[in-house]
């Protein structure tokens, strides 16, 4: 069983960022010959010689057990909870095993925003698998796929644009967490620093101190919350005393300089350097513009 639509985008749309052309689910019993018939011209291949693609398409598998290949993989097994990306102008190839069955979603898409993903590393042609396990989150986000595509509305592209973009936040969001999460001792340790940062961030508390009472080095607990934070502890630090500038600056009569030595700036110019670097203006015209 297969159940595919093909969608036309303008040239409007595309200004959107990203436009999807394709989404489908096919279901097959264990030897059912795959691919199903039904796709359209330039998707449907032959296993043995692959394919390229001039976009990206994202599959999560159901259920079932394949392999895949690419330029980049070779073979490599893939399974239920398992999604892989397929990206423009690779070659790849990929079926279940003969004895297995199978059940798969799959969205095909292009755009600068999934450009951009790429370009900035999140998302690689090299490590193309994500083991996400089974996801009622993502099986929803499929079938509202479907739905959308199937009654073709006006701004339908739009709806499925976003559709796509939670579909590869979730996607990359479960699988970071479950690889964080093997690792539980550490997670700890970056939680607890959060939560000692949070607390003090009307104090004049050093990173070197925090990883001091975490009983770490200062270069070990930086390198080690960036893994798994995304940025720097400094820059955390510095992120959350802003916001709670502008909170002040929103809620209250302090006097600019008064924040920026509450808040343990090294100086109102240095304040206003910051914040206006961040917020895209001065922190006087912030005041202004929130009252």
């Amino acid at each position: 069983m297969q159940e595919s639509k093909y969608l036309v985008a303008t040239e409007r749309d595309a200004m959107w960022g990203l436009t999807v052309s394709t989404v489908g689910y096919d279901e097959l019993l264990p030897g059912e010959h795959y691919p199903t018939p039904g796709h359209a011209g330039g998707y449907y291949f032959d296993v043995d010689k692959g394919r390229t693609l001039d976009e990206y398409q994202m599959l999560y598998i159901v259920e079932g057990e394949g392999v895949f290949s690419s330029e980049h993989v070779k073979n490599h097994p893939i399974k239920s909870g398992d999604i892989f990306l397929l990206f423009p102008g690779e070659w790849h190839t990929y079926h279940p095993l003969p004895e297995s069955c199978w059940k798969s979603y799959w969205i095909g898409y292009k755009g600068r925003n999934m450009d951009d993903r790429v370009k900035y590393g999140f998302l690689s042609p090299e490590n193309p698998i994500y083991h996400v396990g089974y996801c009622p989150e993502i099986i929803q986000l499929y079938d509202g796929a479907m739905k959308a595509a199937r009654e073709e509305a006006a701004y339908s592209q739009q709806v499925l644009a976003g559709i796509v973009n939670n579909l590869i936040g979730v996607m990359y969001a479960k699988e970071r967490n479950i690889i964080l999460n093997r690792d539980r001792a550490k997670v700890d340790i970056i939680n607890k620093a959060r939560l000692i940062i949070r607390e003090k961030i009307e104090s004049r508390i050093t990173i070197q101190e925090i990883a001091e009472q975490l009983g770490m080095g200062y270069s070990n607990f930086r390198k080690l919350f960036k893994e798994f934070a995304g940025v720097s502890p400094a820059l955390y630090q510095q992120e959350l005393r802003l916001q709670k500038a502008k909170e002040l600056l929103s809620t209250t009569n302090i006097s600019i300089k008064e924040i920026a030595y509450q808040l343990n700036f090294d100086s109102p110019d240095y304040f206003s350097s910051k914040f206006k670097m961040k917020v895209g203006c001065k922190p006087s015209e912030y005041r202004e513009a929130m009252r």
